[in-house]
């Protein structure tokens, strides 16, 4: 018997392994790979999404490059994340006639 079985408050919860799995994906994911990385909001209200290139990573932050410039992440911010595959190729524009 494991020690979750015997005490489901030692079984780590959702969130924990979501959360795990998560900077699993940052430490296995190469710079230039396309990802999305989900964290806490600075101020505490909500979670804001990253998606763009992995472009720099330490011990405490990843960065990563949005269509709206850099966006550094704290890795204890992070609730989630996971590679997603390259934007689609823009659309011809459509001419009047």
């Amino acid at each position: 018997m494991s020690a979750a079985e015997r005490d489901p408050a030692a079984a780590p919860s959702q969130a924990e392994i979501a959360r795990a799995q998560a900077l699993a994906v940052l430490d296995a994911a190469t710079l230039g790979d396309r990802l999305v990385v989900r964290a806490h909001d600075s101020d505490g209200d909500g979670a804001r999404d990253a998606l763009g290139d992995l472009t720099d990573r330490t011990p405490e932050t990843v960065t990563v490059a949005t269509r709206r410039g850099p966006v550094t992440v704290r890795r204890a911010d992070v609730v989630a994340a996971k590679p997603v595959p390259p934007p689609p190729p823009p659309r011809p524009r459509r001419t009047a006639g």
